[in-house]
């Protein structure tokens, strides 16, 4: 590679929780810049989720971030070329993409949904997701599947 790896930008914790993952989150949700209409989906969200699901134990931010990892997948396939064919390769995530992928899968599958605003088609998919299921939760499955079924390749690993 000609050019230095471009250094990774430090993210700043979110006013509320004070906690960097949650700033994460909400950079993925936001749209044409506007954090602060962000932010407000995301608390709105939360406090959804903390309504409904009163009778857990767990803090809404809890159930939010025990949700997230039931939708990180372990595992992808790459598409890798060996001699004229096209092998989908099993290959492990790096963490900071694990997080990546998982927070874009529950935004979108959330942005899918049917619901009146975001902010509850989001609270929707968090719940889903806690209870594992839902469309994001899915998704990690079907790529585990998928790698798995793909088994055979990983001696093509990169």
């Amino acid at each position: 590679m000609r050019k230095a790896k471009p250094k990774k930008r430090v993210v700043l914790p979110d006013p509320v929780f004070n906690d960097q993952k949650v700033s994460k989150f909400v950079n993925h949700l936001m749209y044409d810049g506007k954090k602060n209409t962000s932010y407000e989906i995301f608390y709105k969200a939360l406090e959804i989720v903390g309504n409904k699901m009163a009778n857990e134990e767990k803090s809404a931010l809890e159930i939010w971030k025990k949700s997230l990892d039931n939708v990180t997948p372990q595992v992808e396939v790459k598409s890798r070329r060996v001699g004229g064919a096209t092998f989908q390769v099993p290959t492990e995530i790096r963490p900071d993409r694990k997080e990546s992928i998982s927070m874009k899968n529950l935004i979108s599958f959330a942005r899918k949904r049917g619901g009146k605003t975001m902010a509850d088609k989001l609270a929707a998919e968090i719940m889903d997701a806690y209870n594992e299921q839902g469309g994001a939760f899915k998704r990690k499955e079907d790529m585990h599947r998928m790698a798995e079924a793909n088994r055979a390749f990983a001696h093509f690993r990169f």
